[in-house]
């Protein structure tokens, strides 16, 4: 049964009992993303942080970063493999 068929039976059942139907499906969709928005936005005040930026800044934040790992301390294989001249085995 999908949302549509659930609704008409609703509709039915609230006219049978004198009361009035329930809101379409859909009908409030974007009240509930204001809300958390604003949801999200009272939580960042609370914790301290700006309330809102924009979705640029927020991309760019994510975007900024290098995600490569970090190399561990001391040689790596590729440089214990060169020796001090920097030629390299190239056998000239």
């Amino acid at each position: 049964m999908d949302a549509i068929q659930q609704h008409m039976i609703d509709s039915y059942r609230a006219a049978q009992h004198g009361e009035l139907p329930p809101p379409l499906p859909g009908r409030h969709d974007w009240a509930v993303v204001r809300d958390v928005r604003d949801r999200r936005r009272f939580d960042a005040v609370m914790a301290g942080l700006p309330a809102r930026r924009r979705w640029r800044t927020a991309l760019r934040g994510l975007f900024a970063h290098d995600h490569r790992p970090t190399p561990p301390d001391g040689p790596t294989p590729s440089d214990s493999s060169t020796p001090p001249g920097g030629s390299g085995p190239s056998g000239v």
